[in-house]
């Protein structure tokens, strides 16, 4: 067997499911197979990710510093599609997968190995750029970005350069409240699809590392962005509002922890009045909304610290890396420039041709993005609050729509999948989609609040069952005898006795300490074992209890 090194890389011979293992030796990085199931790494341990921005205090240094400067940010967006298959290949994709175990002559680049593309890659990208109001290329093609890397098996990536499936369109976006809330608009420079590398697993030790390249030819849309947001907070959301999209749209699962999702955040700072942009730097793994707003808040502060102290020269055009743990940004490696890519059409894969006919049919198949949702639940009279809760998971607004098309009351649905709903969810670590409870029976459950079948605290009780365990709202009434006691003389009954065993307590009501009330109205509510109407309730004892003795 003979072996080739090539930029101080050993490639030893062909083997296509086990693991490639580097390994440095005497200064030189030499690659390796070792079967899989004989070789052992323990690889580092990943921070969790968040699908939220975190609530925090306003940065004042920040905005002291920024008194006299103005922060330029970008943000290129990976987004892994939900497609059967790879975009060249009929390789599946399952995260988690045992390493090197989807992987074919064709995602590995082998010679003679040629691609086809997915179909449901290029319908992805036509749905995701109608959805960002973006103009679509009726004729693009595909390119070769040349590098080389030990996770890109094929020494390029296959990827769109001069003429992507999507240009120049924007998203819309509300800030959350607690942010100062507001609506924004930010531009869409690009949506282009391409294919995924490979992955590294590095050993604590760094004496190897590992590549799986189950990932390498799955199918991605790079959405880049203007350059119009100003703060850490508005990259967030920014990140946030996409995540959102690509759920409702169903075109990936947006997941962060899974990779599904990637950020990369361009950042610059200038002098306020200044037209030019400053020098732009690149922060590279950050794996939740939360670290991007943090990230970006860290590099402006240390660019504006640079210029303050006539080092400006020294922000120089470059890579760097988020660590959480230190919370700062530290360089990983120059910023290659388009020069050193040296893109050419890919000459393998004819051009992508769409017709407006074929662009039509999927924009009648559009679902209702984020933003309408908002606006709609706006109009319906919401509260921001409300609108921002439950149009941030696609699966809860499905929930809450179809409880209303049950003749819910809007604001009485809104508050119980808002509260109970939310809190249950939240405690068993569920989603709504797997709680027992539909929308039907909520609906149900209301109305009965409504017309004095049962009461409230019973609905709780009642909804709980529904969630946990399933069932009916009528068969449970039924089956536990809930139905509320609105019979004046039965109530009037319970009053009486709850009076009488409690003569001190009636007397100290009389004599001023009106608050008793609520102590009586309580003991009744245990008398009827939650059953008594609580409007007739306390309308005959506050005659019983006011009335001359």
């Amino acid at each position: 067997m003979t072996s080739v090194l090539f930029r101080g890389l050993q490639i030893r011979p062909l083997c296509i499911y086990p693991f490639s293992l580097l390994t440095k030796k005497a200064g030189v990085l030499y690659c390796t197979s070792n079967n899989l199931h004989t070789q052992s790494v323990t690889t580092q341990d990943k921070p969790k990710s968040q699908s939220k921005v975190v609530a925090r205090n306003h940065n004042k240094t920040l905005d002291k510093l920024l008194t006299d400067y103005e922060a330029i940010i970008g943000i290129e967006t990976h987004v892994q599609l939900s497609t059967v298959t790879k975009a060249f290949c009929g390789c599946d994709y399952n995260y988690g997968s045992e390493p090197n175990t989807n992987i074919c002559p064709v995602c590995m680049g082998l010679p003679g190995a040629l691609p086809v593309l997915n179909s449901k890659v290029i319908e992805c990208a036509v749905k995701l750029g109608l959805a960002l109001n973006c103009k679509l290329s009726l004729n693009s093609k595909f390119d070769r970005k040349q590098y080389f890397y030990p996770d890109l098996p094929k020494g390029y990536q296959i990827s769109q350069f001069d003429i992507p499936i999507a240009t120049s369109g924007y998203i819309d976006l509300d800030l959350p409240l607690e942010y100062g809330g507001g609506h924004r608009k930010f531009g869409i420079t690009r949506v282009h699809m391409e294919e995924d590398a490979g992955k590294l697993l590095h050993t604590d030790g760094g004496s190897h590392s590992q590549v799986d390249l189950n990932r390498a030819g799955v199918p991605l849309l790079e959405i880049v962005s203007e350059p119009d947001m100003r703060s850490g907070i508005e990259a967030a959301e920014y990140g946030a509002e996409l995540q959102r999209l690509v759920r409702y749209l169903g075109v990936s699962n947006g997941n962060m922890q899974e990779g599904s999702l990637r950020c990369d955040v361009n950042i610059s700072v200038r002098p306020r009045g200044q037209a030019e942009f400053g020098t732009k730097v690149e922060i590279k793994n950050l794996n939740s909304f939360s670290a991007i707003s943090r990230a970006i808040d860290y590099e402006i502060t240390r660019q504006v610290q640079l210029h303050n102290q006539g080092l400006g020269d020294q922000i120089v055009q470059e890579t760097r890396l988020w660590e959480d743990g230190a919370q700062k940004t530290v360089t990983m490696r120059k910023k290659e420039g388009l020069a050193d890519y040296r893109y050419f059409p890919e000459p393998d894969l004819p051009e992508v041709t769409l017709t407006k006919e074929y662009i039509e049919d999927i924009r009648g198949s559009l679902p209702e993005i984020p933003e309408l949702k908002r606006r709609r639940y706006e109009q319906m009279g919401l509260s921001m609050q409300d609108v921002l809760f439950l149009a941030n998971d696609v699966h809860v607004a499905e929930f809450f729509d179809a409880t209303l098309s049950k003749g819910a009351d809007m604001k009485l649905a809104a508050n119980w999948i808002m509260g109970d709903v939310a809190a249950y969810m939240k405690n068993e670590k569920v989603s709504i989609n797997e709680i027992k409870l539909t929308p039907d029976e909520l609906a149900e459950l209301i109305d009965s609040i409504k017309t004095g079948t049962i009461s409230g605290k019973i609905g709780k009780e009642i909804l709980f069952e529904l969630i946990a365990k399933g069932g009916t709202v009528k068969g449970l009434i039924k089956e536990k005898n809930l139905v509320q006691i609105t019979n004046p003389a039965e109530i009037e009954q319970m009053i009486d006795k709850v009076l009488s065993e409690n003569p001190k307590q009636v007397e100290q009501y009389r004599g001023g300490k009106t608050k008793l009330q609520g102590f009586f109205a309580g003991q009744v509510m245990k008398e009827s074992k939650g059953k008594a109407n609580p409007g007739v309730l306390n309308k005959i004892l506050l005659e019983k209890l006011n009335a001359k003795s």
